[in-house]
């Protein structure tokens, strides 16, 4: 969806401040949030792209002032509430618990093996590959043009490359649609690296010789000669 989170390409917001020797979490509660999001999805209770749906379905403004994490929490505390995981009077019953005594222990529910099997999983990882017997439409390259379409939920295609011509750098193995996904249907596409100049992206103004490689699913793109 267009959001206030679809920022790719525009401008204005200024340089990126990268912090030296920046900490992983800045908070301990970060950390928990992390750790939250991480066995919620490993329980199948969310998805990735459920999590980023949460994200991009809040207002520009409380997009733009929350920080990372805490929109991490926003996302969270919806879909836990749409999934009927817990209630709107439970969540707020808790906050009124730890703001009244927020020096309290946390609740703890020790599960050893389901902590073995999801530290495993963050410092491991696993791919989220699918086997598909169709092969790729597309091969290294190949003309491509970015389909312009404005979805109302969730997509992996930024606004700012859409309707755009470029060029297959590198074939994938297939992965689940997100816009798909996102709806509970497991449809797996081949994605590819697409290769697309700056002059196409931002006309004139782009930086001489600039490039942008970007991940696109298989439906984002049509044959070059067939969208020209």
């Amino acid at each position: 969806m267009n959001g206030g989170q679809d920022m790719g390409g525009t401008h204005g917001f200024g340089p990126v401040v990268v912090e030296k020797d920046e900490a992983v979490f800045q908070a301990d509660w970060e950390r928990r949030i992390f750790g939250t999001q991480i066995c919620t999805r490993l329980r199948g209770i969310d998805t990735l792209d459920e999590v980023r749906e949460g994200l991009e379905s809040m207002s520009p403004a409380q997009y733009l002032s929350a920080s990372y994490y805490e929109k991490w929490i926003l996302a969270l505390e919806r879909l836990l509430v749409e999934k009927q995981v817990l209630t709107e009077d439970e969540l707020l019953a808790r906050y009124s618990e730890f703001a009244a005594n927020p020096s309290a222990d946390l609740p703890s529910h020790p599960e050893p093996s389901f902590v073995e099997f999801a530290d495993r999983v963050v410092r491991t990882g696993g791919s989220a590959s699918r086997e598909v017997v169709k092969p790729p439409s597309f091969r290294a390259g190949d003309i491509v043009i970015t389909r312009n379409v404005h979805p109302c939920r969730h997509t992996r295609m930024p606004r700012y490359v859409r309707g755009r011509r470029g060029v297959i750098e590198r074939v994938y193995d297939a992965f689940l649609l997100p816009d798909l996904n996102v709806t509970g249907v497991e449809q797996p596409e081949y994605v590819y690296a697409v290769a697309l100049e700056g002059r196409e992206l931002w006309g004139e103004s782009a930086e001489a010789r600039s490039r942008v490689y970007i991940d696109l699913w298989e439906s984002y793109l049509l044959p070059g000669e067939e969208a020209a």
